[in-house]
C-alpha cells in the first residue's frame, strides 16, 4: 500500500487558490493531478458529475471537501491533490459548508490508497494538525505536516470507554471459545457513492474508536459505495453514511444512521454508543 507521501507530491499542493464556486474549486484540484501525470480531464468531470449526481456528500468535515470519482480509463496512476482556498466556497452541504479545502483523490483500484486514506483521516481529525496545515505559509511546509516531518497528529479522546461486559453481546458469547478474528462476529458498513474516498475516512475513524473501546476483534468495518450496500446491508448491524447518501440508499432493513464529520471520533463515538447503546 502506497503512503500519503507516495500520492501526494509537494507539486500536487497549491495554497490560496481563488475559485467563483465549486466546480471552479474542484477544477483546480484536478488540473493539478493532470499535471502530475495522475489523470485525464475526462477525470476532473468525472469528479465533477459525482457530486452533481449523488450531492455534496464529499464534503466530509466542516471546511473540508474530499473531490473524488470511481476509478476509470482516466485514472492514469493513483494520485492526489491540495487545494487551500483564499476564499471558501460553497458545495451546498448543510452543515459543513463553506468550503476552505478541497482534497481531490484518483484511485486506479479500491486497494493501494487505503494507507494513505488512514494517514490523512487521522491528521484531519487532530486539531492541533489541522490548525497546522490551515496556516503553512507554502506547498513545502504544508508537504512537511503531511508527511509527518513538521507535526505529529494527538490521538483525540472521545470520551469514557465502555467496560469489556458491554461488548456486542453476540461477540461476548463467542469469544471464550474463539480465536481473536473467529470472533469478529458484527459488521458495520460504511457507505459513499464510489467506495474509494470519504467512506475510507469515516471507516478509519470508526476503526480508532472501535480500538479504544477494545472492541475491534468484535466488529468489522467495510468501507463500501451505494449500490454494493444495499446487497450487503443485511449482514450488517448499522450502516454509517452522510446524509445526502442516506437519502439515496432509502430503506436496506437496516439501521442507517447520519455523520456529518467523518474525521471527527467524539461524534463517530456517540454514534456508536447509540447503536448499542452503551
Amino acid at each position: 500500500m502506497e503512503d500519503l507521501k507516495d500520492l501526494l507530491p509537494v507539486e500536487a499542493v497549491r495554497l490560496d487558490v481563488r475559485a467563483a464556486d465549486w466546480r471552479e474549486a474542484i477544477g483546480a484540484a484536478g488540473r493539478l493531478m493532470v499535471e502530475t501525470g495522475a489523470t485525464t480531464d475526462e477525470y476532473t468531470r468525472e469528479m465533477v458529475a459525482n457530486v452533481e449526481e449523488n450531492g455534496p456528500y464529499i464534503v466530509i468535515a466542516p471546511g473540508v471537501a474530499f473531490a473524488h470519482s470511481r476509478p476509470s480509463p482516466a485514472v492514469l496512476t493513483t494520485g492526489m491533490s491540495w487545494v487551500r482556498l483564499a476564499e471558501p466556497v460553497e458545495f451546498g452541504h448543510e452543515s459543513n459548508d463553506p468550503v476552505t479545502l478541497v482534497v481531490a483523490l484518483a484511485a486506479k483500484d479500491t486497494a493501494a490508497h487505503t494507507s494513505a486514506m488512514a494517514s490523512l483521516a487521522r491528521l484531519l481529525g487532530d486539531p492541533d494538525t489541522a490548525a497546522a496545515l490551515a496556516a503553512a505559509p507554502t506547498p513545502e511546509a504544508l508537504h512537511a505536516v503531511l508527511t509527518g516531518d513538521g507535526a505529529e497528529a494527538s490521538e483525540p479522546s472521545a470520551g469514557p470507554e465502555p467496560s469489556a461486559a458491554s461488548k456486542p453481546s453476540a461477540a461476548r458469547e463467542a469469544s471464550a471459545a474463539s480465536g481473536p478474528r473467529a470472533a469478529s462476529l458484527h459488521k458495520i458498513l460504511t457507505v459513499c457513492g464510489n467506495g474509494v474516498g470519504t467512506s475510507l475516512f469515516l471507516k478509519n475513524t470508526l476503526e480508532q474508536v472501535l480500538d479504544r473501546w477494545g472492541w475491534s476483534r468484535f466488529v468489522t468495518v467495510e468501507a463500501t459505495d451505494t449500490i454494493s450496500a444495499k446487497g450487503k446491508a443485511s449482514e450488517a448491524v448499522v450502516l454509517l453514511t452522510s446524509r445526502e447518501i442516506a437519502r439515496t440508499l432509502g430503506d436496506v432493513g437496516r439501521p442507517v444512521k447520519v455523520v456529518q464529520d467523518f474525521t471527527s471520533t467524539a461524534e463517530v463515538d456517540a454514534v456508536l454508543r447509540d447503536t448499542y447503546d452503551v
